[in-house]
């Protein structure tokens, strides 16, 4: 087994550290002192900068701009951007523009991929469901009426709603299968509400009534939801990775300079253990996540499908990012709660990175019907 990365994959990661030097934690108001959004949008300057440093277009091909990298390329990047909390949404317009590439018509690449490499289109997915990143159940369906398509239905929490240009709904079909409606904001028979996240962002809810879709607008291709879906969580993985590590180094940094009874409580047993804990929860996190990425990104085969090892990343990472953040408060003491000091922020984040992989046991559900259907040797 060798986890050593690409010299294509570390300049990614070496790039993003980069860009993300000079961001700040704390550059919007609390979540904590706002009953609202935090931001009216996202960091628009950090967009251009990302962009300007090819970091928008890792998994587009040349002929789009792009680099051409892969799955893994994409969690190293996304792990730098949640140290810092970064307010893009890379995540979704990466992982949209993904799919698109692979699966989407001649059409929609020509019309969407090299504007999204060069940051100058956001596009966003509509799937956070009850378990994570999975559609809830019959949240949107579709059908055909002559040479287009029907769909109805309401899907929440869709993130950068009302930033995005294009947002991709998974919608269900009379037959059984999911298809992905490329969706233009205030697109006819659509109707888009606001909400909000943990951590303070503006989130969307999605009303779709009767909104008709050009058949070049809707991608159809066997599996196209269920390979989005996956890269949509691994990339969500990461981004609990990076926070995690961060507030882990924001604890030990603590920990060594708060002292009691003469000395720093990082040398206390109690607190040494707990850290020690979550150091070893970060190292499984990071195990399980580049495993699933390199699933994704080779196509490998293996005991299990893909979805199997993107199952275990969510265990770990659900989890494990809990966990972290809660160590962190317990151990900074009520320092943690200051809306002074950035760990509240970590926290909320979190919280609502936590939400959106969905509990851990609906994915050691899905591992169990797994190993039901592929029994191991």
């Amino acid at each position: 087994m060798d986890f050593t990365f690409t010299e294509e994959q570390q300049a990614a990661a070496e790039a993003a550290r980069g860009v993300f030097a000079g961001v700040a934690p704390d550059a919007v108001p609390s979540p904590a002192l706002t009953p609202g959004a935090v931001a009216d949008t996202y960091d628009q300057a950090l967009w251009a900068t990302l962009a300007d440093a090819d970091l928008l277009s890792l998994l587009l091909d040349t002929r789009y701009g792009g680099a051409g990298l892969d799955a893994i390329a994409l969690c190293l990047v996304l792990r730098e951007s949640a140290r810092v909390l970064a307010r893009v949404p890379l995540l979704e317009s990466s992982a949209a523009a993904a799919a698109v590439q692979a699966y989407g018509g001649e059409e929609a690449k020509a019309d969407l991929l090299a504007r999204a490499g060069r940051g100058e289109m956001v596009l966003t997915v509509a799937a956070h469901g009850r378990t994570g990143h999975d559609p809830a159940e019959q949240a949107v369906t579709a059908r055909q009426d002559g040479g287009t398509w029907v769909l109805d239905g309401v899907q929440t929490a869709v993130p950068w709603a009302h930033d995005a240009d294009v947002t991709l709904v998974p919608a269900h079909t009379g037959t059984g299968r999911t298809v992905l409606a490329l969706v233009p904001r205030g697109h006819e028979g659509t109707v888009l509400a606001e909400q909000f996240s943990t951590s303070g962002e503006r989130l969307g809810e999605l009303r779709l009534e009767s909104a008709r879709l050009a058949a070049r607008d809707v991608i159809d291709a066997e599996g196209a939801w269920e390979w989005l879906r996956d890269l949509l969580a691994t990339g969500t993985c990461a981004l609990a990775l990076g926070l995690g590590e961060r507030v882990l180094r924001m604890t030990g940094d603590y920990t060594g300079k708060r002292e009691q009874f003469g000395f720093p409580i990082a040398t206390f047993q109690a607190v040494a253990v707990q850290a020690a804990d979550r150091y070893i929860d970060l190292r499984a996190m990071e195990a399980t996540l580049w495993q699933a990425a390199w699933r994704i990104s080779s196509g490998a085969p293996g005991p299990l499908p893909a979805a199997g090892d993107v199952a275990v990343a969510k265990i770990w990472a659900a989890e494990g990012v809990r966990r972290v953040v809660q160590t962190a408060q317990h151990l900074h003491g009520g320092f943690g709660a200051d809306v002074d000091y950035p760990l509240h922020r970590y926290h909320a984040s979190a919280k609502h990175l936590e939400l959106s992989l969905g509990p851990a046991s609906a994915h050691e559900e899905a591992l169990g019907d797994l190993l039901a259907t592929h029994p191991l040797a």
